[in-house]
């Protein structure tokens, strides 16, 4: 089941049955961190042109690498 529907479980229980969001998460099966998480981006087109040009000028170049050269391009996704 996905997280988002559960979370909408959550939330009902909170306001039907006036339920704590610990023991509301605790009987939809949902941890309090996956309850309060909210995504920084909607969309990783950015992410993934970004690194589709970096892939580009340097083929051999693992993971790792185009990883430390997007953190010196500025950008600080995780």
């Amino acid at each position: 089941m996905p997280t988002k529907a559960r979370k909408r479980w959550a939330e009902k229980l909170q306001t039907i049955k006036c339920l704590t969001i610990a023991l509301s998460c605790a009987i939809v099966g949902l941890s309090r961190g996956a309850y309060y998480y909210q995504p920084k981006l909607q969309d990783d087109s950015m992410i993934i042109s970004i690194l589709n040009t970096i892939i580009d000028q340097h083929l051999r170049w693992g993971f790792p690498k185009c990883f430390n050269r997007i953190r010196k391009l500025g950008y600080k996704w995780n």
